[in-house]
């Protein structure tokens, strides 16, 4: 057990112990970052790029923007700085050639892998050991907490600063 966490069960216990998930996560994230000169929000866009073609989404840049919460202007230069780095490319779509998607590369596929694959690796085997059931309560509490925090965030005043 880490220095720092109690084994006492109860909410708070397990509420801190996912905020040491997420630290240690965003500290991996960094890291990544740093390593590949990414800036944090071009590493949350291929993040959020690579999750919607593991889903079979197209994503355009309107879609970016709103999973971002940036504006057009910004959206567009971290796609054309992802492009010139040849993470992604813009494809017009076959059935309305108005409209854009964004496509991740091989390349970035290939980086993501070589760096946080031993994480999905590791963090696979450890679900597999827990049934079907506890993983669906797993999956319950995880969307549980999302909600919390979108609940938290509603409750906020509103945000009067421009990004």
């Amino acid at each position: 057990m880490k220095e720092g966490h109690s084994s006492a069960d109860g909410a708070p216990n397990t509420v801190h112990r996912l905020r040491a998930l997420v630290v240690e996560l965003h500290l991996l994230a960094a890291e990544f970052a740093r390593i590949n000169n990414l800036h944090p929000t071009d590493l949350r866009a291929l993040i959020c790029l690579l999750d919607a073609e593991r889903c079979g989404r197209a994503a355009t840049p309107t879609w970016l923007r709103e999973q971002l919460h940036l504006n057009s202007a910004s959206v567009t230069a971290l796609i054309d700085r992802l492009d010139k780095s040849g993470y992604v490319k813009r494809v017009r779509d076959e059935k309305d050639r108005r409209r854009v998607r964004i496509d991740v590369t091989p390349a970035a596929v290939e980086l993501g892998w070589t760096f946080f694959g031993p994480v999905i690796t590791h963090a696979t085997a450890a679900t597999e050991k827990y049934g079907s059931r506890d993983r669906r309560a797993i999956d319950t509490f995880l969307e549980d907490m999302l909600g919390a925090v979108d609940a938290a965030k509603a409750s906020r005043a509103p945000d009067t600063t421009r990004r």
